[in-house]
């Protein structure tokens, strides 16, 4: 059912309807026209709304005479009359002439009491405190006393206002209260405040618009797959001619370089946090340290005498150590000063032990180790065991940013949760195969694993669920390790044994590139956490190349292909 009811407003007939389905208050204003005048245009309510948009938005650009010549033509009313008179009141500060103009439009808020509430008491506020600000200490306590306290706030608010009033000078009041000071940008702020409570029936919500444009452009963007730089969430950053689109020029999608001087297998790597330097761990015993710059990649040092080989490496979070471990049989770590180049130590505990894998504590002097003959430990910067658990077989392992909780891969095809403070752990994920390797997103929420002969799954580990299983790679029981990356993490890339680099959008489970140039099985892979636009991989060919935005989809050295 539609209500209608007609009133006068000077010489236009304000024909408003209250419609069931949304509830709102929609108003046309018709002219009064003679009747030899042909008859206006009924329009839908969605053509009111676009040209109440457009009006909203033409006054926003000062274009007055043009928001009002399109209010008369359409027969559109672009706010309720009492509403402007409230706007003006409320830009001239003029505080009661505001409260009687919404006493008027209240009969249109419902039976809403607490919206009236809200709305007189961001008045009040402003009110209360350009009444301080004027140095009417006495007039702002009666504000207090007897306006706003008998809206039965809270007494934390209360109390804050009253605390405003000891201010010795403005700058204090200014800093308590986040105020800016009377003045139109206040004034404008405190319209925009009571706006978003308004019915949109009777007051548009600020530039409404410019809101739905930066809505549409995220929209856009998150239907990107190749979106991978920062982007501006205002529509003056793009064309509103033409939809948003990334080609995979503007991806990793090109061998920039071909770095050589491995003379084995490399079977691991890692960026540095700053991105400036590349660590490749290879079967010849060596880590190379590689410096990276725009145009450049520079062999910086050799960090070697890791006699059973250079496995996996972790950087420490201020990028000034490396720590090295070696292969299944190995029983030591070396943590190396990557400023000098010096081994400030090469820890061990037992002949027994294997010492497989690693992770800093984000404080950068613990650290973590283990393997899968039953070693677990939390150690320090010269390698002495702190603590440690005893029989947990570990394939790979990682330690949160809460400094407390290091996730373990076991031989049991589980990731379990282990607490050094208090000792407890629990089981956090359940795979069906063996877990080879996994990664964790920057922000701790969710896990990549290399479940063997399955491929790459995405887990949710604050609701332990299983998100998404990623298809296209060839995977075995080779160890191959992923990770998460690009502009906000938005890629996953993995190696995988049929020698190419794969590269999913998260949210797809089809791969969006595949990158071909490495000539044996592609062990490991890693994003450049600073530059959204770099990935390095490493090969049991014995060479690492740095992938990077292509100028040709297809070279001498590399190829690309994509499956979507």
């Amino acid at each position: 059912m539609h209500r209608r009811r007609t009133q006068f407003v000077g010489d236009v007939d304000v024909e408003e309807c209250d419609s069931s389905s949304n509830g709102e208050l929609l108003t046309v204003s018709k002219h009064k026209k003679p009747s030899n005048q042909i008859k206006q245009k009924a329009f839908t309510t969605f053509e009111v709304d676009s040209v109440r948009l457009i009006g909203q938005h033409l006054r926003g650009l000062g274009l007055h005479k043009s928001a009002d010549m399109l209010m008369q033509e359409s027969g559109c009313r672009l706010e309720h009359e009492s509403a402007v008179k409230f706007r003006e009141s409320i830009l001239s500060g003029d505080w009661d002439r505001a409260e009687s103009f919404l006493k008027e439009v209240k009969p249109f808020l419902g039976t809403s009491e607490e919206l009236v509430k809200k709305v007189k008491l961001l008045i009040l506020e402003q009110k209360f405190l350009e009444l301080i600000e004027s140095g009417k200490s006495v007039d702002a306590l009666k504000c207090l006393r007897q306006e706003i306290t008998p809206l039965r706030n809270s007494k934390e608010k209360v109390h804050r206002l009253t605390g405003l009033l000891m201010c010795a000078n403005n700058e204090e009041l200014y800093r308590k209260s986040k105020w800016h000071g009377k003045g139109q940008h206040s004034r404008q702020r405190l319209m925009e405040k009571i706006q978003e409570l308004l019915p949109s029936s009777i007051m548009l919500p600020p530039r409404r618009l410019y809101t739905l444009l930066c809505q549409a452009q995220e929209l856009q963007r998150n239907q990107c797959l190749y979106h991978n730089s920062e982007f501006e969430n205002h529509p003056t950053s793009f064309s509103l001619l033409t939809d948003h689109t990334c080609t995979r020029r503007q991806f990793p999608c090109e061998t920039k370089h071909i770095l050589t001087e491995h003379c084995d297998e490399v079977l691991f790597l890692r960026f540095s946090h700053d991105g400036h330097k590349l660590a490749s761990a290879s079967k010849d015993n060596t880590v190379i340290i590689w410096e990276i710059t725009k145009d450049n990649v520079k062999k910086l040092r050799v960090l070697d005498g890791h006699e059973l080989g250079a496995y996996y490496i972790s950087w420490s979070p201020n990028d000034q150590h490396l720590i090295v471990c070696g292969a299944e049989n190995c029983n030591e770590l070396c943590i190396w000063d990557i400023e000098t180049g010096v081994l400030r130590c090469r820890a061990t505990q037992a002949t027994e032990d294997s010492l497989t894998v690693c992770s800093w504590n984000p404080d950068g002097k613990r650290l973590y180790t283990g393997g899968m003959r039953g070693q677990f430990f939390q150690c320090d910067l010269d390698g002495n065991v702190l603590e440690q658990w005893e029989g947990i077989r570990v394939r790979s392992l990682h330690c949160l940013k809460d400094g407390k909780t290091v996730l373990a891969a076991d031989s049991h095809n589980r990731i379990r949760s282990y607490n050094f403070e208090d000792f407890s752990d629990r089981n956090l994920i359940q795979e069906d195969h063996p877990i080879i390797s996994f990664a964790v997103s920057e922000n701790d929420r969710f896990i990549l694993i290399n479940v063997g002969t399955q491929g790459l799954h995405l887990w949710d580990i604050k609701d332990r669920v299983l998100i998404r299983r990623y298809q296209g790679l060839s995977h075995g029981f080779c160890v191959i390790y992923s990770c998460f990356g690009g502009f906000n993490q938005d890629f996953i890339a993995s190696g995988s044994e049929d020698h190419q680099v794969y590269v999913w959008h998260i949210k797809h489970p089809e791969p969006i590139m595949v990158l071909s140039g490495h000539t044996k099985t592609v062990n490991c892979v890693h994003w450049n956490p600073k530059v959204p636009s770099m990935l390095a991989s490493g090969s049991d060919d014995g060479t690492v190349r740095i992938w990077g935005p292509g100028e040709n989809l297809e070279t001498n050295n590399s190829s690309v292909s994509t499956a979507v």
